[in-house]
């Protein structure tokens, strides 16, 4: 039986482990931890097998403001996690990190893509990382994820827009781009896996092929038992819009992971 302690109390991504895992009670129990409300030194963190670390500050709009909560949070909570767990004799950190390490909106990413974020966000998720894997030994597996947009019921940030959208419309624009995607369902089943066969590295979940935002707003409103109808009307509109505006490359723009499923640890930077 393993024990299993996800950080990030009410996050989507945690909540949907959680009720994932105890599908197999036999195998796991499965603890959340609210780190909002208390310090990573509140929590015994003996006799936990692996500790999912999903706390972050995300969907919050950036400022000259934000740098420090970014680093607070998703670099210094983490590596105060990772290293209290290596302490305490947890076998295995998983930690969620981020596409946006990369810095792209649009494009192809490959095992020979040096991360270059461009948001505070991405920044402090690679530095986190960085910090984590200096951790990695024999006996305590670092495995990071750099999940693309996660989408399902419920999802929020980008997906939950994206949601609004097809169901105010009456069609979905016919409009073919291909984008890395990885579904809550299959998130949860890789997860699964990592967590049966420990190992340090970077990892990159995702679906077996990428889908087209046309494609993902049709899945959507099928959901919500809409009819689904294409119209290719908008796209001479939607060319434009991700020619010249980011929020157009990010909504119909091309990026996806191109035979890429598995990288040794980013080189370690150890806690100044």
């Amino acid at each position: 039986m393993k024990r299993i302690l996800i950080t990030g109390e009410n996050s989507y991504i945690g909540t949907h482990l959680k009720e994932f895992l105890s599908q197999f009670p036999e195998s796991y129990t499965v603890e959340t931890l609210a780190l909002k409300a208390h310090s990573p030194e509140e929590y015994d963190f003996h006799g936990a097998e692996a500790i999912v670390h999903v706390a972050a500050i995300v969907h919050r709009k950036e400022t000259a403001e934000t740098p420090a909560l970014y680093e607070q949070v998703n670099r210094d909570l983490a590596y105060a996690v990772a290293e209290k767990a290596k302490r305490e004799g947890v076998r295995q950190f998983v930690f969620f990190s981020s596409m946006s390490v990369y810095g792209k909106v649009t494009g192809t990413i490959t095992r020979d893509t040096v991360p270059a974020p461009d948001t505070q966000y991405g920044k402090s998720k690679l530095a986190a990382e960085r910090r984590i894997a200096a951790l990695a030994d024999d006996s305590f597996f670092v495995t990071i994820l750099r999940p693309p947009m996660v989408f399902g019921p419920g999802a929020k940030g980008n997906p939950a827009r994206l949601e609004r959208l097809a169901n105010k419309l009456w069609f979905c624009p016919d409009f073919e781009n291909r984008r890395s995607m990885v579904s809550i369902d299959t998130l949860c089943e890789a997860l699964k896996g990592y967590l049966d066969a420990p190992r340090s590295g970077v990892f990159f979940p995702q679906e077996a092929a990428p889908l087209s935002t046309a494609d993902l707003m049709e899945r959507m409103r099928r959901s919500h038992g809409k009819p689904v109808r294409r119209t290719k009307l908008l796209n001479p509109a939607i060319r434009l819009l991700r020619r010249f505006t980011r929020v157009g490359k990010k909504a119909f723009g091309d990026l996806t992971y191109e035979d890429l499923s598995e990288l040794p640890l980013p080189d370690g930077e150890a806690k100044p």
